[in-house]
C-alpha cells in the first residue's frame, strides 16, 4: 500500500484506503469493483466483515489532495494509469481464457 491515498475510498467501518488497495485485500478486480466483495472479507485495520460492498469513493478528498501536492499527484496518476491498465487487462485476459476453456 502506498503512504498518500489515491483514489481514496472510505469503507462502512470508517477506514479509508487507495481503491487498488481497497480491492487487492477485498480479494476482487478492479473490474468487477468493491461491490462484488464477498460479505464475509475484513476490513485489514479493524478485522470489521461486510465493509467493501458499500464502499464510498471520496471525490473531495481526492481533489483536495490533488490540489495540495500537485507534482506528486501528477506523477502518482500516471503510476495509477499503467497499474490500472495492467489489471484490467489481466482480468481480462483470464475471462477470455475461461470463456475458450483454456
Amino acid at each position: 500500500m502506498q503512504d498518500t491515498v489515491f483514489d481514496p475510498v472510505s469503507l462502512t467501518c470508517g477506514h479509508i484506503f487507495c481503491y487498488i488497495c481497497a480491492c487487492k485485500v477485498a480479494s476482487v478486480t478492479i473490474v468487477d469493483g468493491l461491490q462484488a466483495a464477498n460479505h464475509k472479507e475484513k476490513c485489514p485495520l479493524c478485522r470489521e466483515k461486510g465493509v467493501y460492498e458499500s464502499a464510498v469513493h471520496l471525490e473531495e478528498l481526492n481533489i483536495l489532495l490533488s490540489r495540495s501536492c500537485p507534482e506528486y499527484w501528477k506523477e502518482r496518476l500516471q503510476t495509477e494509469r499503467v497499474e490500472r491498465l495492467r489489471l484490467a487487462k489481466e482480468h481480462w485476459e483470464s475471462q477470455c481464457r475461461a470463456f475458450m476453456g483454456v
